[in-house]
């Protein structure tokens, strides 16, 4: 592990989902602890977006933005909201020039599956049919997240293609959660590494899924056709349960014919960008931001 994130390791909380109302404190706590974002180049506004029910979102706009994001916050379906994702929302803008739209989709288990997706499938055609209020180009418009909001994102971006909704221009999925079924080297071997492990994405499937059989839009890694969909870029963590499925779903988008960009952080695990004092985390946010820009800046998508 990087020696400058291993310091941390004790002020994370356990790995655990058993009482999602005490974790979602704990959540918040962690993220109320960070060092307050840069905001001074961005104008921050909350919105509700028109829906059943309706969704709260965060827009934040940079000057002379060219484009969008809908951004979903981690937290395993279970924790999060636009409070914790402040800082990440913030940093995502500052580094890409892109609105970022932050999601505030309702979470399980009291609002299984598909209660997030819906909301995030409905923010994506709000900010598609809002882009001249908005000031961005409708064809410059980005999905992504972190860890179980990159999934969100994924499926997203699955659900557009099949129910030919809103074009999205790319997909920015960072440690995504993609498959509820646990069957790579990383999900089966990984049992103790901080913040998230084994037996927590076991809980936070259990709490995701409820009594509904999991399906491409719950898990996109189950998804048989990965073809037609927006170029990818996929991050991943190295001491991550996630790693393998994501580093899978890469390789399989790029045997469809999408364009993916991978980066494996080494001497990582899931969530430790957290850590902004830690090198490594640095470069993880800026890349992030980097790669955004780029794809929204493009005249053409790649091919």
């Amino acid at each position: 592990m990087d020696p400058e994130l291993e310091a941390f390791i004790a002020l994370f909380p356990p790995a655990d989902l058993t009482d999602p109302l005490a974790e979602r404190r704990n959540f918040a706590e962690l993220a109320a602890a960070l060092p307050a974002p840069d905001t001074t180049n961005l104008e921050i506004e909350d919105r509700t977006v028109p829906a059943d029910p309706e969704v709260a979102v965060r827009i934040y706009r940079p000057h002379r933005a060219q484009g969008a994001i809908v951004w979903l916050h981690g937290g395993g379906f279970v924790m999060g909201s636009l409070d914790t994702e402040h800082p990440w929302a913030t940093r995502i803008a500052n580094g890409s020039g892109a609105v970022v739209i932050s999601v505030d989709y309702r979470l399980a288990p009291e609002n299984p599956f598909p209660a997030a997706l819906d909301d995030a499938y409905a923010v994506l055609t709000w900010t598609a049919g809002h882009a001249a209020e908005l000031g961005i180009d409708p064809g410059r418009i980005a999905v992504g997240g972190h860890s179980a909001g990159g999934g969100l994102a994924a499926a997203v971006a699955l659900r557009a293609r099949d129910q030919q909704g809103p074009p999205i221009r790319f997909q920015l999925l960072n440690q995504p959660g993609l498959d509820d079924r646990q069957g790579t080297w990383s999900a089966q071997h990984f049992t103790d590494t901080p913040w998230m492990n084994h037996g927590k994405v076991t809980q936070l499937w259990h709490h995701y899924l409820g009594s509904t059989p999991a399906s491409p839009y719950a898990a996109p890694a189950r998804a048989t056709d990965l073809s037609g969909l927006p170029p990818a870029y996929v991050a991943t963590a190295e001491l991550c349960p996630n790693r393998d499925e994501d580093i899978d779903y890469a390789v399989r988008l790029l045997q469809a014919g999408v364009p993916v960009e991978l980066h494996q952080w080494s001497g990582t695990f899931h969530g430790s960008q957290a850590i902004l004092s830690a090198e490594v985390s640095q470069r993880q946010l800026a890349e992030l931001g980097a790669v955004l820009r780029r794809a929204l800046a493009a005249q053409e998508i790649p091919s």
